[in-house]
């Protein structure tokens, strides 16, 4: 699907205030509403708008330590690879996983109320994940920047 500069307008407001009325919405991009309506819904149905969300804060809902957990496999077969991406993506404390290309075979994001939690965490989940040789947590001090907003 091609992206005319319309349809870009419309996704980096959606981007920043996902909440928008189509009113509000086809006012800022310059299109009557009905036409603005058609083009979200095609954004939705071409799976390029893949869903509405609230964005929380971790700190007001007491999780506001972020780990970062590095690890590395002992082999890159195809069996491992896959039992570890089955459990690891059951750990609600894991709200993101990569397959990474360099020293680690995989980065986590982890939230936790605080270190003693994370230790929780540590033991209870990621100590069983399977497959794993090595295991390495950064603690994020401070964020000092966060989006979700992709640069269109």
């Amino acid at each position: 699907m091609t992206l005319d500069e319309t349809d870009l307008r419309i996704l980096r407001v959606l981007q920043r205030k996902g909440r928008i009325s189509n009113a509000d919405l086809s006012e800022k991009v310059n299109l009557s509403a009905s036409a603005c309506h058609r083009r979200v819904q095609r954004l939705e149905n071409e799976g390029i708008i893949r869903n509405f969300v609230a964005l929380l804060d971790p700190r007001k809902l007491s999780l506001p330590t972020t780990v970062f957990v590095e690890i590395t496999l002992q082999s890159q077969s195809d069996d491992i690879l896959d039992g570890f991406e089955k459990a690891v993506s059951r750990i609600p404390d894991v709200l993101e996983c990569h397959l990474m290309a360099g020293s680690a075979d995989y980065v986590l994001k982890v939230v936790a109320e605080d270190t003693d939690d994370f230790a929780r965490i540590h033991r209870q989940h990621l100590a069983r994940l399977p497959g794993v040789a090595q295991m390495q947590s950064s603690f994020a001090l401070r964020t000092v920047f966060k989006t979700t907003a992709l640069p269109i």
